[in-house]
């Protein structure tokens, strides 16, 4: 008898601590097609995007507004830019911002992806954001690259899809920078998780800390380019 009870009470612990990388494994695969749809479904959507730099070292600021447009081969590009402002802010921190987002996109945006494929992601359980229960991974990347970062993933509770991304690159983009630290959110709209809000700090030589936010607003994706993509999620 007493054996059947210490049998059972062991069977039970190993149970407890399995459930959690159980369900963590089965998060993870349902953000995996998540963000797979998500990546069709966005396709030929548009924004608008509104810079704001400041270099507190030079006491330099700037801004730049711009249409945010993700082309049907989910390509990026900017249009009809206006920046007011230093000359040094756009030159240093803003240009190029933009040509390594563009950059990175036309390589291969799988490589960079914030998946399974290209990172280890450890579960730390769920906490509130606003009115939605998020599940919080921390995430290592698998590789020294570029685009990579360390840090953390908050995924929606009901749809699976990210609404906050943090952490630092692991590799700069260039000698002229030491570090990047960022917080990147989006918000559920539609069944697609929206860019809203970027918030950086970019260590770069001669010019000091950048420090730049970004407001992504008006989110659009034209229609027939919306019912082409759900049809080739579906086949």
């Amino acid at each position: 008898m007493k054996f059947r009870v210490f049998l059972c009470s062991a069977l039970f612990s190993l149970s407890a601590m399995a459930e959690p990388w159980t369900a963590a494994d089965s998060i993870l695969e349902n953000y995996v097609t998540a963000t797979q749809l998500q990546a069709v479904q966005t396709r030929g959507a548009s924004m608008d995007a509104d810079f704001d730099v400041t270099l507190p070292k030079l006491k330099k600021h700037g801004k730049l507004h711009a249409l945010r447009h993700l082309s049907p081969l989910g390509l990026i590009r900017y249009e009809k830019p206006k920046f007011e402002g230093d000359a040094v802010v756009y030159k240093e921190v803003i240009a190029r911002f933009l040509n390594e987002e563009v950059e990175a996109q036309r390589q291969q945006s799988a490589a960079v992806a914030v998946t399974p494929a290209n990172y280890n992601f450890k579960y730390k359980g769920t906490r509130q954001d606003g009115d939605r229960p998020v599940h919080v991974f921390e995430i290592t990347p698998k590789q020294k690259r570029e685009k990579l970062f360390k840090g953390e993933v908050w995924i929606d509770a009901t749809t699976y899809l990210k609404v906050q991304e943090s952490g630092y690159m692991v590799k700069n983009p260039s000698m002229m920078v030491k570090k990047i630290a960022f917080v990147r959110r989006y918000e559920i709209r539609d069944g697609v998780a929206v860019p809203r809000k970027v918030e950086s700090v970019t260590d770069v030589r001669l010019v000091g800390k950048a420090e730049m936010t970004i407001d992504y607003s008006n989110f659009a994706v034209e229609e027939d380019q919306t019912r082409a993509s759900a049809d080739a999620a579906w086949q």
